[in-house]
């Protein structure tokens, strides 16, 4: 067992893996995006782009919530999900940068995060454990 943990060998294969990741993000994903439906969260996120002087600030806290949201669902089932990253990883670098101070190592780790491995899933895929394997067969 030692040997394993210190070698470069898988313990998991890859789409099992692939897929562990793509499932948590979805979860976490639906989670922080279930806010849309809380009309006084959004107010609170319109007032943060109220005062950075963005322009229809409630149009773009729903837009967001409703990005993070839609994009849980597609990560949970693995539909669509090197499109669907591209979205939630504008997301979170406007979180990081616009929203926030740009400090990825104090404030603003956990956005960075989600956008880490939202770039994993970009590039990897959903794996054969997603809809887009059933679906598109690629």
């Amino acid at each position: 067992m030692l040997k394993k943990l210190f070698s470069n060998t898988q313990l998991l294969p890859e789409d099992i893996s692939t897929a562990i990741v793509r499932i948590m993000m979805g979860i976490f994903m639906i989670y922080h995006g279930w806010e849309v439906f809380d009309k006084a969260q959004i107010q609170t996120y319109a007032g943060w782009l109220t005062d950075k002087h963005f322009p229809s600030p409630t149009t773009w806290a729903y837009l967001g919530k409703g990005t993070e949201f839609a994009g849980g669902i597609c990560l949970l089932f693995g539909f669509c999900t090197r499109l669907i990253t591209i979205p939630l990883m504008l997301t979170m670098l406007f979180i990081i940068f616009v929203l926030g101070h740009g400090k990825i190592f104090y404030e603003d780790q956990y956005p960075l995060l989600f956008f880490v491995f939202f770039l994993y899933l970009f590039i990897n895929g959903s794996g054969k454990w997603g809809l887009d394997e059933k679906i598109f067969k690629l």
